[in-house]
């Protein structure tokens, strides 16, 4: 599971000398934990159900990949266009997992696998969303155009680029989760394996 925010900051300087554009991307990774207990794999499940991130109103998820993303923009204008100078773009992405109290040694070995399918998932989404930054940095590469004294055209392009990769990229988000979360799929089978032993 995972939840996303966008934002963009922008910038925009007249001056005479306009450098090629260049773009540079940051990544601030964060882990939190909460803590389940059990002495069964069922045990687990129900306390994931009752202490882990919230998925909506009324339901929680296992684990959690939030991100955000933030774009700094530096445009300025010469001789009737404006260039994008450079694209900052930083992607703060916060893992939540659970984090079992001590148990007995064969529950412990399932919870461990458990919890290597569960991150694997999870970083999959990170994966994903380090391909969103990427492709962001590709579309807003060069963008030039001819615009007005505030550039509001070019300003308006990058946001429309930006939201097009966004959007893109939220669907490869939703594609995955899809499979992975479908009847028999590999969500299921880490439960099962966790529950079932």
């Amino acid at each position: 599971m995972r939840l996303t925010s966008l934002t963009m900051l922008t910038a925009a300087c007249v001056l005479f000398g306009v450098s090629a554009a260049s773009a540079g991307t940051k990544l601030v990774v964060h882990v939190r934990s909460y803590d389940v207990a059990g002495k069964t794999g069922a045990d687990l499940i129900e306390a994931m159900d009752r202490q882990g991130p919230k998925h909506g109103y009324m339901t929680r998820a296992i684990a959690e990949t939030g991100y955000t993303v933030h774009w700094d923009l530096d445009i300025s204008r010469q001789d009737g266009a404006c260039h994008l100078r450079q694209a900052n773009g930083t992607l703060d992405l916060t893992y939540t997992f659970p984090r079992l109290s001590p148990t007995s040694q064969g529950l412990r070995k399932r919870w461990d696998r458990f919890m290597a399918g569960v991150r694997k998932h999870e970083h999959t989404h990170g994966r994903i969303a380090k391909g969103m930054m990427r492709a962001t940095e590709t579309a807003l590469a060069g963008l030039e155009r001819p615009d007005n004294w505030f550039c509001t055209g070019t300003h308006l392009e990058a946001r429309r680029r930006i939201n097009t990769i966004y959007a893109e990229y939220e669907a490869k988000q939703n594609a995955f989760d899809a499979r992975e979360h479908r009847g028999g799929g590999h969500v299921e089978h880490l439960v099962d394996a966790l529950t079932k032993p």
